[in-house]
């Protein structure tokens, strides 16, 4: 069969004499009915039908009354318009009769065939009356008629009041019932629904505004979708319901996955691209919210089992939803606190003594669940905020910290020092270089950053003062490390200790080019010494003590030189900090003892005699009465020295006797016996905690005259929070503390408390 269904090129010329309708309405009508039958049509035919409608709008002349030509075209187009609309309705009545009483698949198949039949042929009436969209039609709607359509526009609109409402209840089961089955697995014609749905889609005219072009998908969101959904709703509240009773979690995860993915396509076969969104977010609130609390149980339990994939599965799905990865996300932090402290927990607690086991353990339990964060869960931004907490949980309150919160940055410290310090197991730079970055990752969890950086100073400062730092490369690095991550501040101290360190190499080779070029005595043995910036050293002067006569000209003769090269500086010796190598020329062989300045003047007591008291020790040192008896223990158990009467370090007692012994032996000739005293670490733990809590008074100080400063007026509680939040990059700050600060602020006349109103400061500038 064969159509002109365009409109033709030009307007036949109008013919001015008035055309009445009735005499053309006869043949025009058996023309439209063999265009509905979809009859053959020669192009002669089409353009006599288009000529009927041409020649009767632009007639000039109605039923013998002269009126102007806009007139009579109007009330021309009227007329015909009317009559169309007649036939249409008329015409569509008698297709619809056949599909009443038809169900299922069959009323399908008979509404797409008469569609389909109709909108061509409706395509084809549109052309014959082109004329009279163009003008009548169009200057109609132009003047704000609601009624009146192109003809195309009227055909669906005939279509839609009598097939499609008569049809529409049948039609729409019928489409929901073979979605359903295709849900349930079989294979239905995909096709036979695109065309329904095309048709609901086409028929959503704005009759609001005539003139608007395209669907408005009204009619498919009214009469389909809103149902679909609502099926589809019943449909998987039941299927999942009952899944769930047979399968695992996992299992139905994987089924959510394939429901999902199969509704995203049933949209892009058949279904209109607006339903998308809408059908999604259904599914994910059946499919995926309803079970929230199966899934959340299930997590533990993955978590518990490390099923990485399951995990990655369900976090995939569970991201669909808002909000619904809250839960896991508080879960994984519970178990990973859990494992943390139960791994410390495991170590026994020697863990305290032993801090390279300490922090390899929580190294290794972050090494578990970090490529969990980052793989499984997408380096998502929650969980790796939940692993930051969970780990900053078990970092700061844990079996070996017993609620103490410096404990950890103290065995972190002492970590860095065995990582740094000289040893026979030193590392390669690579190496030292990766356990830093693993350092400075625990170092972002711990609360008392300024513990930390107390107990790391104290001890970088031992190894550099004993020369005892591995790589001055990788101090370097360390720091550079801290500084970058808590600001210029935190480690300016450490970096001066590095420019004195330089400073006193220079002054030695100064000091012995003097001491060479001198007439007077020269030094008895080799001397160098540091000296230190008073302000950036975590050392303590030295406690009363003689020192021996042997080291009197080295010292004085290095105190002249230093005055006369840094006039008004003043040189306090620390002589606690202080060693040497003292020779022996008492036993069979000459042992060389590496010493410090305290076990040298003990020993050196013995080249009067051969035995003393414990108390004539102390008169002739000065040295104090527990640590000379830790020193003098220490000798004892290398048996440089003997008691008389038998007794051991815990029974000396001033009276005690200690001789030199004579027949020492030792199979290395060079030995180092200057160990760490007991009461020196005790009080050297002490001095730095006390220095920490000196040191967070002046910063707490400091941060609410900055605040006030800022402020001018400030209310109580909104000053303490903002102190908490400024100085929590360095430690957790106590509020007893704070309010402690504010009374001595208003004490030393920086802030006022505002009259009448106790809870607000006026800063006083």
């Amino acid at each position: 069969m064969s159509m002109a269904a365009a409109q033709c090129a030009s307007d036949p010329p109008s013919i001015l004499q008035a055309i009445d309708l009735s005499e053309i309405w006869d043949d025009f009508r058996s023309g439209l009915d063999s265009v509905y039958s979809q009859k053959s049509m020669s192009r002669q035919r089409f353009m006599e039908l288009y000529s009927y409608v041409y020649n009767y709008c632009t007639s000039i002349q109605e039923q013998g009354k002269r009126k102007t030509q806009a007139h009579n075209n109007a009330i021309a187009g009227m007329k015909i318009y009317k009559k169309l609309r007649d036939y249409l309705s008329d015409h569509v009545s008698h297709l619809v009769t056949g599909g009443t009483d038809l169900m299922d698949e069959a009323v399908l198949l008979f509404y797409t065939r008469k569609w389909d039949d109709f909108r061509f042929s409706s395509q084809v009436f549109n052309g014959i009356c082109s004329y009279l969209n163009r003008h009548w039609v169009r200057r109609e709607c132009e003047e704000g008629k609601r009624d009146i359509f192109e003809i195309f526009q009227l055909c669906l609109l005939t279509w839609r009041e009598i097939v499609f409402s008569s049809l529409s209840t049948q039609i729409v089961n019928a489409l929901l019932k073979l979605i359903e089955r295709e849900r349930n697995g079989e294979t239905i014609n995909t096709r036979l629904i695109s065309g329904v749905i095309s048709s609901f889609v086409e028929l959503g005219i704005n009759e609001e505004d005539p003139c608007t072009r395209g669907p408005l998908v009204s009619v498919y969101k009214e009469h389909f979708e809103k149902v679909f959904l609502e099926d589809t709703e019943r449909f998987y509240t039941l299927e999942s319901a009952s899944f769930l009773q047979d399968n695992s979690v996992c299992e139905y995860v994987k089924k959510v996955e394939q429901r999902l993915a199969e509704e995203n396509k049933r949209v892009k076969v058949y279904l209109h691209k607006s339903t998308e969104e809408i059908l999604t977010k259904t599914c994910e609130r059946v499919l995926i919210e309803k079970h929230f609390e199966s899934f959340n149980t299930e997590f533990k339990s993955l978590l518990q089992d490390n099923k990485v994939e399951d995990m990655g599965r369900m976090y995939a799905l569970i991201l669909r939803t808002p909000n619904g990865l809250d839960p896991l996300r508080d879960i994984l932090e519970d178990f990973i606190c859990q494992q943390g402290l139960q791994a410390i927990e495991k170590c026994g607690e020697e863990v305290v003594n032993d801090p390279k086991s300490y922090i390899e353990t929580i190294l290794k339990v972050h090494k578990i669940y970090y490529p969990l964060v980052k793989n499984t869960f997408q380096n998502d931004v929650g969980f790796n905020t939940a692993l930051d907490k969970a780990c900053g949980k078990f970092v700061n309150s844990n079996a070996a910290t017993a609620k103490n919160s410096s404990k950890s940055p103290e065995l972190l410290a002492k970590y860095c020092d065995i990582l740094l310090k000289k040893s026979s197991r030193n590392a390669d730079e690579a190496e030292v270089e990766d356990s830093l970055v693993q350092i400075m990752l625990v170092h972002k969890y711990i609360e008392d950053k300024d513990v930390f950086q107390k107990f790391y100073s104290r001890l970088l400062a031992k190894r550099l003062v004993n020369q005892m730092s591995a790589s001055d490369d990788a101090e370097a690095s360390m720091i550079s490390k801290m500084k970058a991550a808590c600001g210029f501040e935190y480690t300016s101290k450490l970096q001066r200790m590095f420019q004195d360190i330089g400073l006193s190499k220079d002054l030695n080779e100064k000091f012995k080019k003097m001491i060479a070029t001198s007439s007077n005595e020269k030094l008895d043995f080799d001397f160098g010494i540091l000296v230190l910036s008073s302000g950036s050293w975590p050392f303590t002067l030295s406690t009363e003590f003689t020192l021996p006569s042997d080291f009197e000209s080295s010292v004085r003769r290095f105190t002249g030189f230093y005055t006369s090269q840094h006039s008004g500086r003043k040189l306090n010796w620390l002589y606690s900090m202080s060693k040497g190598e003292i020779q022996t020329n008492c036993f069979k062989n000459k042992y060389n003892f590496q010493a410090s300045t305290f076990q040298m003047a003990v020993l050196l007591q013995f080249n009067s005699a051969t035995t003393f008291t414990v108390l004539q020790l102390h008169e002739a040192t000065q040295i104090k009465m527990d640590l000379l008896v830790q020193i003098i223990g220490v000798l004892l158990k290398i048996k440089l020295l003997v008691t008389v009467d038998g007794e051991t370090e815990a029974e000396l007692e001033p009276e005690s006797k200690v001789k030199l012994f004579t027949e020492y032996k030792n199979k290395k000739l060079r030995i180092n016996i200057n160990v760490p005293m007991k009461v020196e670490v005790k009080a050297e733990q002490e001095s730095t905690l006390k220095h920490v809590e000196e040191d967070r008074k002046m910063l707490v100080q400091a941060a609410i005259v900055r605040i006030m400063k800022m402020r001018k007026t400030f209310k109580h509680q909104m000053l303490i929070g903002e102190v908490l939040t400024q100085l929590n990059s360095r430690f957790k700050a106590r509020v007893p503390m704070i309010k402690k600060c504010i009374d001595i602020l208003i004490e030393k006349e920086y802030l006022e408390r505002v009259d009448g109103k106790k809870d607000t400061y006026n800063y006083l500038a």
